[in-house]
């Protein structure tokens, strides 16, 4: 009987969709064991990506994808675990020390967002219990430290190496630490890039030793030099666009999908900030960028529409003070939008590739 038990359950789990990756419930070997005794049936899964707000939807699931089997008079447990582990990114890109997952959060046009919508979906990823850490790539433009509440300029170690900043349980580097606010970045591109780079490795992500799960870069706009280094030498294990509805926007974030493809780094899904705007005294909602803009992008690309952020006057002033949405305001219907953004976004990338690439060594040829 405990045989046809465990072999019906699993059959149910296989045929189970998760509503995050979009794929089977048991992909990735999430499924560890279906255990049957006297009075349980004990069902454990181990998920790739921050399950910590999601432990009672997706244990729901399981519970009614499995109500038709008869168990007897045994009660259900259901134990899921998380572990997020280091994926594949393109060919040629060396690891970065303390950094197991690497997401670009990009856009083709300025203005549409994308830095606040960074912020949010960093601090929606560490709410739900992952390690998390943020490069403000944008040295003409730096805005997280403003946006994380943060000042002050980052430590030096004795080895050069910087320690990354911290607000709001985050770690954070950007080069808006390193000079005035008020003080332009007048450089050229090579000078750009070298700063990203100095950036991206010369900060001691882990230590402290806790390696980070997500290391979220907020990219400037466009696909110049500083897209280029990310594309050619920083190991990227995927990308998100972040677009307004209207047609200008649209325009450019197909560049930046194009740009993804041409390198190799997987897309996730594009985000449609601004989406609609709810009046804050009467509540009607109206589309005033148009509508259904990214839709009509993820359809032509085959991509997935992560979720539509509404145009508020309360994100703009709650980034702007330094505790975004997703910490001032973790109730709001709009923080978990952004929350359930970054869980699809972390999901996805769990059924990804795992990163194999620190398992073979180093093979020199010398001639003797």
């Amino acid at each position: 009987m405990s045989e046809q038990i465990i072999t019906a359950v699993t059959n149910a789990l296989h045929s189970l969709i998760d509503p995050y990756t979009d794929n089977k419930m048991t992909a990735g070997r999430s499924l560890k064991t279906v255990k049957v005794s006297d009075k349980t049936v004990t069902v454990s899964l181990k998920k790739g990506y921050p399950v910590g707000p999601v432990v009672s939807e997706i244990s729901e699931l399981i519970r009614q994808s499995i109500e038709s089997i008869d168990i007897g008079s045994r009660a259900l447990e259901v134990v899921i675990d998380q572990e997020i582990i280091s994926h594949s990114a393109q060919q040629g890109a060396q690891a970065v020390p303390g950094v197991k997952n690497i997401i670009a959060i990009a856009s083709g046009k300025g203005g549409v967002g994308k830095s606040t919508v960074s912020a949010n979906l960093s601090l929606a990823l560490s709410a739900a219990g992952a390690k998390v850490g943020v490069l403000d790539a944008d040295i003409y433009g730096p805005s997280q430290p403003r946006m994380m509440g943060v000042t002050g300029k980052p430590e030096a170690l004795e080895n050069k190496m910087l320690l990354p900043m911290v607000g709001h349980g985050l770690k954070i580097m950007s080069i808006g630490f390193l000079v005035e606010e008020e003080t332009p970045m007048i450089w050229r591109g090579p000078m750009v890039t070298q700063a990203l780079e100095q950036m991206l490795r010369g900060t001691a992500w882990n230590q402290d030793g806790e390696e980070l799960d997500y290391l979220i870069i907020d990219l400037p706009p466009g696909t110049g030099d500083i897209q280029l280094t990310l594309s050619q030498k920083v190991p990227v294990s995927g990308a998100v666009i972040v677009t307004t509805p209207q047609d200008i926007a649209l325009l450019d974030a197909r560049k930046a999908y194009k740009m993804f493809e041409k390198v190799d780094v997987p897309v996730f899904g594009v985000i449609e900030n601004m989406s609609t705007h709810v009046c804050s005294k009467c509540g009607h909602e109206e589309a005033i960028f148009g509508a259904h803009g990214a839709a009509k992008m993820a359809e032509d690309y085959s991509l997935d529409v992560l979720g539509e952020i509404p145009l508020e006057m309360a994100i703009r002033e709650l980034a702007d003070s330094g505790t975004p949405t997703v910490i001032a305001e973790p109730e709001s219907e709009t923080a978990k939008r952004y929350q359930k953004i970054a869980l699809r976004i972390a999901a996805k990338l769990s059924i990804k590739k795992k990163d194999f690439s620190a398992a073979f060594p180093n093979i020199v040829v010398e001639n003797t």
